[in-house]
């Protein structure tokens, strides 16, 4: 283990303590006593707000009621925050204005050098969602549906809600749900949730969304029921497909909200889903066949429903 990360870790542990010795630091750490000694010396360099006492029962006491050291950054440390930042840009992330400030933040306490090497990553760094034509990692052009922060606030402290979804302008349907996941699925936010009334699991474009607020009605299932009815209904699934490299990457680049992939081989090599289709709805089984078609060759089917394969052979002019 690296000394600053070491000396980091001593900090957060003392920091919990209202008493400590150096006996304890050995123990916790796998160090020797010097080294303890030294790290500690360090540390109340820094400013950190340590008292010491001889004798028996004696050792270090953190101060109370007293100012800690201010966050300290490696440069390593500052450049990987920062890269962070640039590689989220044009993504429509939640609390923008935050990312904004942070980042002003960081670059406040860094030295002209890391600043200067900041800026310089910011201007040669483009990753998939860059705007190569404005790069600027300070400018708010790329913020995600209003609706999306007070969903998330909401749902870190209640996830069973009400929603209103607005389907069409002056066409809007309250719903009791209760939040599964909130995720980004080819640029568009989506809310998974359970709907009560209907019983049945639905996603939600969260731009559709309007007055979100806790829900006063009591929950007419337990989380774990919930979460029991998406397992037995992911078990249930009449189309289990297994993807190649080529067939991930395409994936990567298309799918239809709600799937997850799950990898099975190294370095993302391989990878399989599973969706229950409505093989009467003939619109979806036909999006499902030009889509299936568009991940590639290396498409395997651990299980198909009769109504899509045939739709595959038509078009594909062979048996699957």
């Amino acid at each position: 283990m690296k000394k600053t990360e070491r000396v980091n870790l001593i900090m957060r542990y003392i920091n919990n303590r209202a008493h400590f010795t150096i006996a304890e630091i050995q123990e916790e750490f796998k160090i020797s006593r010097a080294t303890a000694i030294r790290d500690i010396n360090e540390i109340q360099a820094m400013g950190f707000p340590l008292t010491t006492e001889l004798g028996r029962g004696g050792g270090y006491y953190v101060l109370q009621n007293q100012y800690l050291p201010a966050v300290r950054f490696t440069p390593d440390e500052l450049k990987a925050i920062f890269i962070s930042f640039i590689a989220s840009k044009n993504s429509q992330l939640p609390y923008l204005h935050n990312r904004r400030s942070i980042t002003e933040k960081l670059i406040g306490i860094a030295s002209q050098t890391q600043q200067d090497e900041l800026i310089e990553l910011n201007d040669i760094l483009l990753f998939e969602d860059t705007n190569p034509a404005n790069p600027n990692l300070l400018e708010l052009d790329d913020a995600a549906p209003p609706e999306l922060n007070q969903l998330i606030s909401l749902a870190v402290r209640d996830k069973h809600l009400r929603l209103t979804y607005e389907l069409n302008p002056g066409l809007s349907q309250m719903m009791d749900v209760f939040l599964l996941h909130i995720f980004n699925s080819n640029a568009r936010w989506l809310v998974e949730v359970y709907h009560f009334d209907t019983d049945e699991f639905r996603y939600l474009p969260v731009e559709m969304l309007r007055d979100s607020a806790i829900s006063e009605e009591a929950m007419k299932c337990s989380e774990q029921e919930i979460l029991n009815k998406k397992l037995i209904g992911a078990r249930s699934s009449n189309l289990v497909v297994k993807l190649d490299a080529t067939g991930i990457r395409r994936f990567k680049r298309l799918h239809p909200p709600g799937i997850i992939l799950s990898f099975t081989g190294m370095f993302q090599s391989s990878g399989i889903f599973n969706v229950q289709l409505n093989v009467a709805d003939s619109e979806e089984l036909a999006y499902y066949a030009d889509w299936l078609l568009f991940l590639g060759k290396g498409v395997e089917f651990g299980r198909i429903p009769d109504e899509l394969r045939v739709i595959l052979e038509e078009r594909l002019g062979r048996s699957l």
